[in-house]
Formats: C-alpha cells, sequence, structure tokens
C-alpha cells in the first residue's frame, strides 16, 4: 500500500499488482491506519483510493486467507474484520474517491461502494461472483451498503448470476459519477481541488447522515452456514487449484 499527499488529497494506492491488488489481512490493517492517517492530518481534505498496475482496483480478499477457516465462526469473525475495515473507510470525515481502471470485484466492489464518489475508466467493471467461485456470502452490513448503492432488485442479479457491472450500466444507474477515458488521474486531481474548496463541515455531515441513515440487521446465524458449508472448502480448494 503507497499513501502519497498530492495538494489537498491523500492517494492510496493498493499495490500488488500481480496479485490484482487482491486483499491480504495486512492490506486491510493498512487500509484502516491510511484512514486514521487521512483525519489526524488538517492539510489533507479528500481521500483517493486507487489500485496499482492498471488492471484491478481490488479483485477481492486473496483466497488463501480462507484456508485457515475451519470453523463456520472463523467466517463471523472473518466478516465482522472486514466490517470494521470498511465502516472505517466509509466514516473518514473527509471526502473519499476511488479510482476504478480495470475490475472491482468482492471485497474491490465493497470498497469502491464505501467511498463517496466513484470515477472509473471504460475498462472498470464490478461484481461479486461469489455465487460462482468460493460459495460464501457478504456481512449484513456489506448487503445493505450494496443494496443502498444498487437497488435490491439490481444486487440481487448481480449476486445471483455472478454477472458483472460493466462502465456504461455503472453510469446509467448513477453507481459512479463519472466514466474518463483519457487521464482519469488527473480528472480525479480536478475533482479534488473542487471538493478542497467546498465546506468541510457540509460534506462530513452530509455523508455521516447518510451512512447512519442505512438499517443493518443481524445476520450470524446466515454467515455461519455460508462458511460452515461442505460447499464452501470444497470452493476454497478448488478456486485455488485451478
Amino acid at each position: 500500500m503507497d499513501y502519497e499527499v498530492r495538494g489537498p488529497a491523500a492517494w492510496l494506492t493498493f499495490n500488488r499488482p500481480e496479485a490484482h491488488n487482491a486483499m491480504t489481512f495486512a492490506m486491510y490493517d493498512a487500509l484502516v491506519k491510511a484512514c486514521e492517517r487521512v483525519d489526524a492530518d488538517d492539510d489533507v481534505r479528500v481521500l483517493v483510493l486507487r489500485g496499482a498496475g492498471g488492471r484491478a482496483f481490488v479483485a477481492g480478499t486473496d483466497i488463501r486467507q480462507f484456508t485457515a477457516f475451519e470453523t463456520p465462526e472463523d467466517g463471523v469473525e472473518y466478516e465482522r474484520r472486514i466490517d470494521a475495515v470498511l465502516d472505517r473507510l466509509e466514516a473518514v470525515k473527509k471526502p473519499t474517491v476511488a479510482l476504478v481502471d480495470g475490475f472491482a470485484m468482492g471485497s474491490g466492489f465493497a470498497i469502491a461502494a464505501c467511498c463517496d464518489l466513484r470515477v472509473i475508466t471504460p475498462s472498470a467493471t464490478f461484481g461479486m461472483p461469489i455465487a460462482r467461485t468460493v460459495g460464501n456470502c457478504l456481512s449484513m452490513g456489506n448487503y445493505a451498503r450494496l443494496a443502498s448503492a444498487l437497488g435490491v432488485p439490481r444486487l440481487k442479479d448481480v449476486i445471483f448470476r455472478a454477472r458483472p457491472i460493466e462502465a456504461e450500466e455503472a453510469l446509467a444507474i448513477g453507481f459512479v459519477s463519472a466514466v474518463v477515458e483519457d487521464d482519469p488521474e488527473r480528472y480525479v486531481s480536478d475533482l479534488c481541488e473542487t471538493l478542497a474548496d467546498h465546506s468541510p463541515t457540509t460534506l462530513w455531515v452530509t455523508k455521516e447522515a447518510l451512512r447512519r441513515g442505512r438499517v443493518v440487521p443481524e445476520g450470524d446465524d446466515l454467515i455461519r452456514e455460508a462458511y460452515g458449508s461442505e460447499g464452501f472448502r470444497r470452493n476454497v480448494q478448488r478456486f485455488l487449484n485451478r
């Protein structure tokens, strides 16, 4: 993970291109630390997230992290851990922008959805193909977050069919702010300057009010059902043996 301050914005890069920026637990921890760093720096007015390599934003959680799971409770603890990371990102007091070039799958989709604004290139693709890959589930917080961003019918369609959301659809449904083909970094830099010039109080209160308004149900029993299944363990090994 690379952290760089450019003018009013901190740019955080998921820098593991050889693995399509798949997230390890150490990377999740680094994301939390970056959020703390942004909130502690009065000179930073915006946080930008992006992926290295030009092929992916984040490909999801590195599946090797799942090989140590032995009980359904391991799945519950994992989802709680990811929820804590995503909740921290969503609670950053400054505006957050996801610059997505390539695919954002699984937790990459969720990380992008946590950001306040999303700017993408024409090659950007979002997805949550868990029904086709390892057969796990999301946390209740993630279901609520993605349902808020996409709408319940579309989220079901995306998960049930394990289908991607391409750039054109993402723009049409309002999930992204802009599709930028030429010099997306310059576009995002200009956007950061605009955000930095606006009232930080208005921006923070608005994002916090909308975050608090989302209802998240209890669902540990559902997570245990998914991560405790024989199919989950079999699918993890099948995925890693491909």
